[in-house]
């Protein structure tokens, strides 16, 4: 992916909340581009497999039961620079200390419940990308 691109899911909160046109929208502002993006639902089953780097830590159960509890909008996103870039427009994780603006200060209920994930690396998003995601789902 070398940088110019990263993946993204709009989580549970966010879709039951009505945000996800509000979300999509400020990402292509941001000058991403949508290479993948589907709506879909993951089971705890799945979502235990996506979240398997965190299963040892105290909030593994709890994180894999949120992420099971409704719809959540997977996306692969394309500019240079992107996972950096996209770190920023999401903001911080706990929305309470996400800069004023970001998509976290925005739509995020708490630092749990806080509406988007991104990809922290080159590298993880390959991965994540393709596990939601096959080479024929994609533009």
């Amino acid at each position: 992916m070398s940088g110019k691109r990263t993946f993204t899911m709009i989580k549970p909160d966010a879709v039951i909340a009505g945000h996800t046109g509000s979300i999509v929208k400020m990402i292509e502002e941001a000058g991403f581009r949508i290479l993948a993006m589907k709506k879909t639902r993951l089971s705890a089953e799945l979502a235990g497999k996506f979240y398997e780097i965190h299963k040892e830590r105290p909030f593994y159960g709890e994180l894999c039961s949120y992420m099971s509890s409704g719809a959540i909008v997977p996306m692969i996103l394309e500019k240079e620079n992107a996972v950096e870039d996209f770190r920023k427009l999401i903001g911080a994780t706990d929305p309470k200390k996400a800069a004023p603006g970001t998509i976290r200060a925005l739509f995020a209920k708490s630092i749990d419940a806080n509406a988007i994930h991104g990809s922290d690396s080159d590298a993880n998003a390959e991965i994540e990308s393709n596990f939601f995601f096959s080479q024929f789902e994609r533009f």
